[in-house]
């Protein structure tokens, strides 16, 4: 397994009226980060937040190109983001234990927290296909480029985990910073993960490392 030291390229926050950031996810213009009673949208660039939605968000939250993603409450809501109207709802696979939300090739990745696994789901009927097992707590999950990516948050250590998706195994680990909380993952496509922060109300941009190994851990199909 590779490892690495996170390289922090850039912190926002904390905002205001917000005491922790959970899920995130990146349409490609602006990070949308989950914050308990909302959704708040903020520029990469500027570092403002432009745009909230009201609407339950107190953990993985997801873009599929068009919509919205976000757990709350052991479900998870599909969400238009330019009115803000919820148009439907799944079961989450974790009743309430479930952490990072992420979408890749058709499917939502739920992170289930305390069980340690990444389920892909059907995302119309919420149904489980596969599950892929962790040996830490998942806090956050993101594909990019096909590799399959999650947060870790265990007393004051903190990691980004590069895992093969057909096998478990861990391909690389980025170290946090020491008392540096991941309570959220999302790539923007290319080298920059955003990471949610927790109950430090801030969202963390950390440098993507190279590949661990070549084509390891493609989405399957």
């Amino acid at each position: 397994m590779k490892r690495s030291q996170a390289e922090i390229i850039r912190e926002y926050g904390p905002f205001p009226g917000a005491d922790a950031v959970h899920g995130l996810t990146y349409d490609g213009r602006q990070v949308w980060f989950a914050v308990g009673e909302k959704l708040l949208a903020l520029d990469p660039d500027s570092g403002a937040t432009s745009r909230e939605i009201a609407v339950a968000a107190n953990a993985g939250t997801a873009f599929d190109g068009k919509h919205l993603y976000q757990i709350a409450d052991g479900r998870i809501q599909k969400i238009d983001p330019g009115s803000g109207k919820v148009l439907s709802t799944i079961p989450a696979p974790g009743a309430g234990d479930d952490s990072g939300l992420a979408w890749a090739e058709g499917s939502l990745w739920v992170g289930e927290y305390r069980q340690r696994q990444i389920h892909q789901l059907d995302p119309e009927t919420g149904r489980v296909l596969r599950t892929i097992a962790s040996s830490r707590y998942v806090t956050g999950v993101t594909w990019v480029d096909g590799e399959l990516w999650h947060g870790t948050w265990e007393s004051d250590a903190s990691e980004l985990r590069q895992l093969d998706a057909r096998t478990g195994e861990v391909l690389q680990s980025v170290e946090m910073p020491a008392g540096t909380g991941v309570s959220g993952l999302e790539s923007d496509g290319a080298e920059r993960f955003f990471c949610g922060g927790g109950e430090s109300g801030k969202v963390r941009v950390v440098q993507r490392p190279a590949r661990a190994t070549k084509n390891a851990g493609k989405v399957p199909a």
